[in-house]
């Protein structure tokens, strides 16, 4: 029980507790004046009763306030609910268009890639083609035959070259060197012995 709804009730029952107590001067009849006609009733009890009265408009305001609020509220949360269905029909929309237009692009490029592959593919089979065709083993052949003979005139070359420098180192002889007396002793004196290069003296025979 809430705290309002608390404090009505002891409010409630203090009136009752007030009433039972006055009961008998409540319920005492006296002339009571309407403006244009006078009434003989208790006091007390028409104050009582248009104190319910009052009570009953007010709970009767209060329960169609609260009913107003509430047709209010399921008035806006249809409304919410009509507007969040068409955001989702819209957003479904846009994903629907989006992943048409990606699959769009993903099939031309699809379709790029396998042109560009088959023109690949058909580069390399004309350049296997044309190797092929190619006398590849004419060429190779020209190639090792002029090997073979540049490899023959060079070994002629340096077989001559060794052959004329025997015949050249064969034609000469190193001069007899000259060697001066001792001067003391009769020993050689080989500081001063002159030796002469036996390459430079060298001569024919």
């Amino acid at each position: 029980m809430s705290f309002k709804s608390l404090f009505l009730l002891i409010i409630g029952i203090a009136i009752l507790a007030f009433v039972g107590l006055n009961w008998p001067a409540m319920s005492t009849p006296t002339n009571l004046s309407l403006g244009f006609t006078e009434i003989r009733a208790p006091l007390g009890l028409v104050l009582l009763g248009l104190m319910a009265l009052l009570s009953v408009v007010f709970v009767a305001l209060v329960a169609y306030t609260q009913g107003t609020v509430l047709v209010e509220t399921r008035r806006h949360a249809k409304e919410l609910a009509a507007q969040r269905e068409l955001a989702d029909k819209a957003e479904a929309s846009r994903f629907t268009d989006l992943r048409a237009h990606l699959d769009k692009e993903i099939t031309r490029v699809t379709e790029a890639m396998g042109v560009q592959t088959r023109e690949t593919l058909s580069r390399v089979d004309r350049a296997e083609m044309g190797l092929r065709e190619r006398p590849i083993d004419a060429d190779i052949t020209r190639l090792v035959q002029a090997v073979e003979n540049h490899n023959r005139d060079l070994h002629a070359r340096v077989d001559r070259l060794e052959m004329g420098l025997r015949e050249g180192l064969a034609g000469y002889v190193p001069a007899p060197a000259s060697v001066r007396p001792a001067a003391l002793g009769g020993q050689p004196n080989y500081a001063q012995t002159t030796v002469e290069d036996p390459v430079g003296n060298a001569v024919p025979r």
